[in-house]
């Protein structure tokens, strides 16, 4: 479901709006989630080449500032989970490709890590399944995202280890 012109005004009068719809990639009014899955892929281009530490420090940063912009989103909204709210894509999409701090960076990789995680965030297996249905507010818009990467990490490391 794309917003309507008010309720994008709403979303973006507030700078958690901005962050909630990944910058506007949420706006897309083709597929949201593939396209905040794509912007992510830019900043991770610099993200990957911080020590994993910190990676995960950023990373878990995101994920709270996450929750915070997706509870404002979904107020302003009064949307549950808004389609158009990205930034769990985003922090889904980077621990997805985790397994690429310390493998081979090459293109087909960061393209088997995009795919790998927007099948998981699609297909929603469980407990991916579960935590969309039952965990509200933020934090479920959030964690269901972290779930989906987290087996597409799993997969690629795998994947990784295979061809290597």
């Amino acid at each position: 479901m794309s917003l309507d012109a008010a309720q994008r005004r709403a979303l973006l009068a507030h700078p958690a709006g901005w962050i909630a719809c990944g910058f506007g990639s949420g706006l897309s009014p083709f597929a949201p989630g593939t396209a905040g899955s794509l912007t992510a892929l830019i900043p991770w281009l610099a993200l990957r080449e911080l020590p994993w530490p910190l990676y995960l420090g950023v990373v878990a940063l995101v994920f709270a500032v996450g929750i915070w912009a997706s509870n404002v989103a979904i107020e302003r909204l009064r949307i549950a989970d808004p389609g158009a709210v990205v930034v769990d894509e985003f922090v889904g999409q980077w621990i997805a490709l985790l397994p690429l701090l310390i493998a081979p960076k090459a293109w087909p990789w960061i393209v088997v890590g995009f795919v790998l995680f927007r099948v998981f965030d699609v297909w929603k297996p469980w407990p991916v399944s579960w935590l969309d249905r039952h965990v509200k507010g933020g934090s479920g818009v959030m964690l269901d995202d972290v779930a989906a990467g987290a087996y597409a990490a799993i997969v690629l490391a795998i994947a990784l280890r295979v061809v290597a």
